[in-house]
């Protein structure tokens, strides 16, 4: 289940930065097909797909993002 956020993108991603080594603007990845979080900015309704990246122990290797528009 997608987790919808309301807050600046570019703020969420930055402090995505911060906390995880990879984070990626793929916008084909399969990852975003089914996203964990849409964040969307509350002033321009931009919408941004953020989805993370595990490997099979669950171990979380990166985060991929792509805007929606």
């Amino acid at each position: 289940m997608t987790t919808v956020i309301k807050r600046d993108p570019k703020r969420f991603l930055r402090n995505m930065k911060a906390h995880y080594g990879d984070v990626w603007h793929i916008p084909s990845s399969r990852y975003l097909s089914n996203p964990d979080f849409v964040v969307v900015d509350p002033k321009s309704g931009k919408k941004t797909k953020v989805s993370f990246v595990s490997l099979d122990d669950g171990e979380t290797v990166a985060v991929v993002y792509d805007e929606l528009g």
